[in-house]
């Protein structure tokens, strides 16, 4: 590969400093997840994770609903406006806080008179109703801290941005396991509302450290402001709660066909799947989403950025899934325990969602960037009817491992809709590279998978883990190319810069 050079190399560069700095973070999020989700499993096993994972979706449809969006919205507020205009940046700023604390309180209010009706919802019952009302703190610390951290991302506060998720960790081990330890499973719900009062704490902390000037601000320039970020926010609100309400009717149908404990299995292996995905995913929202937005308007820089963005995140992503596809008994028995072995097949069908996951989510990002509301929100309906649907279908046909199926397939149909949408809309096309990148990666990806489907185990495993080994050395020495030689230490520098690069 030919090392870019000018603005080119200063962007995969920035993309690979961004990723790692939110990598690192997630790294050590990793072992704080080691340690938190094997104090879990032990002491609230497959159906305790169940209720967990139903908890969490409560919180993030009715956080998805009270925020109306407006966190997402300001993000592209704030990267929209120029950064050296101090005032309109502290305008936006200001509004931003107000709205997220008076929805979060307004979000609170109103889940708590509805907690009976929730509980009976999701559980069939009304015994967790007092669970419910305690998350109606997680929802209002959840919403208030939002327009914090839309500050620090829509300013690309990468750093803080790195120290909050890794606070967040820490914070759920060194409190979330000793509630669950003292009161079992009746402190699920006191764990995650303490959780999110430290990501709100963790939040004002770093966001106050960005310099924002103080201005007074007029009711009219106030309303007008307030309008722009509910016009985009709904669209993005509507969206996130049929993502996360596809996320939800998900785990109700694994739930209402083999109970909680299948319910379990399959949050074990979402959070796995999504483990180290996650830490590249969640770079692309932190800072490639506000770089975007910052160039929306040129179709051939948004194009560029976008092929840049999954170049770097398929040779990131793609031996880390292909080692979690191939060692998915040994990670589920470390991360969890024994009794979540039934979930390995769940957690080999989400690893192969989430190599598409990669390739799909940079494109998609344009639509978010340029502001297109209908289409926006159009694709994510048609995402939602889908995932559901497979589910519905597939459940009940292979049991838990039918919804890992069905994410599977959503992102087989995703993948070519927003293709096919940014095509249209601004002309985009892969890369030679990428290109070459995606008929290598997703087939050996396939190819290991069906090693475990027609081969003993040890033999697709050594399979496995030699396709790791090759496809990780590859990306390494792909990626070192584009970074300048001085960056290496001397002696690895032969073994992971080619020469002529």
């Amino acid at each position: 590969m030919t090392l870019p050079d000018g603005d080119g190399n200063r962007s995969y560069i920035q993309i690979i400093r961004s990723t790692i700095l939110i990598g690192g973070s997630s790294v050590i999020n990793v072992v704080f997840s080691i340690l938190r989700n094997k104090a879990m499993a032990l002491l609230l096993g497959p159906e305790g994770i169940g209720v967990m994972a139903l908890y969490n979706s409560i919180v993030d449809m009715s956080q998805t609903v009270a925020g109306m969006g407006i966190n997402a919205s300001g993000v592209r507020q704030i990267a929209a406006v120029n950064t050296q205009d101090a005032c309109r940046v502290a305008e936006v700023v200001i509004v931003l806080r107000r709205v997220s604390l008076l929805l979060g309180l307004l979000g609170a209010a109103l889940l708590l008179p509805f907690s009976g009706l929730v509980a009976q919802l999701t559980f069939g019952d009304r015994q967790h109703t007092a669970g419910v009302m305690i998350l109606s703190l997680a929802l209002f610390f959840q919403v208030a801290a939002g327009g914090r951290t839309a500050l620090m991302q829509g300013t690309r506060d990468i750093p803080g941005l790195a120290w909050m998720s890794v606070i967040g960790g820490l914070f759920s081990l060194v409190v979330g396991v000793p509630l669950i330890y003292f009161l079992g499973a009746q402190g699920i719900a006191i764990s995650l509302a303490a959780a999110a009062c430290a990501s709100f704490v963790a939040s004002w902390w770093f966001s106050r450290r960005i310099d924002v000037p103080s201005i007074s601000l007029t009711a009219r320039r106030a309303f007008q402001e307030s309008s722009a970020l509910f016009k985009l926010g709904i669209v993005f609100m509507a969206s996130g709660f049929l993502t996360m309400g596809s996320a939800y009717a998900v785990r109700l149908i694994v739930a209402s066909e083999d109970g909680l404990h299948a319910a379990g299995l399959y949050q074990a292996a979402w959070s796995l799947g999504g483990l180290y995905a996650g830490f590249i995913l969640q770079a692309m929202g932190t800072d490639f989403y506000p770089r975007l937005t910052a160039v929306s308007g040129d179709n051939p820089e948004c194009n560029r950025l976008v092929n840049e963005q999954t170049e770097v995140s398929i040779m990131l992503a793609g031996p880390g899934l292909i080692a979690t596809l191939t060692l998915a008994p040994a990670v589920m028995a470390l991360f969890y325990s024994s009794e979540f072995g039934d979930a390995v097949d769940i957690l080999r069908w989400i690893c192969l969602g989430m190599m598409l996951r990669i390739v799909a989510w940079p494109i998609g990002f344009i639509i978010l960037a340029k502001g297109a509301k209908g289409i926006f929100f159009w694709s994510e309906v048609a995402a939602t009817v889908v995932h559901v649907g497979l589910a519905w279908l597939c459940v009940p046909a292979l049991g838990p491992a039918g919804a890992g199926l069905a994410f599977f397939g959503l992102y087989v149909w995703h993948s070519g809709l927003v293709y096919y949408v940014a095509r249209r809309y601004t002309g985009f096309r892969w890369s030679p590279a990428n290109r070459r990148l995606i008929l290598a990666y997703l087939p050996i990806s396939a190819t290991v998978f069906g090693a475990f489907q027609l081969l003993p185990l040890w033999e697709a495993t050594a399979f496995g883990l030699a396709i790791t080994i090759v496809v990780g050395f590859f990306s390494l020495r792909t990626l070192a190319s584009l970074l300048p030689e001085h960056a290496f230490p001397r002696m690895i520098r032969p073994l992971l810069v080619p020469r002529g690069g």
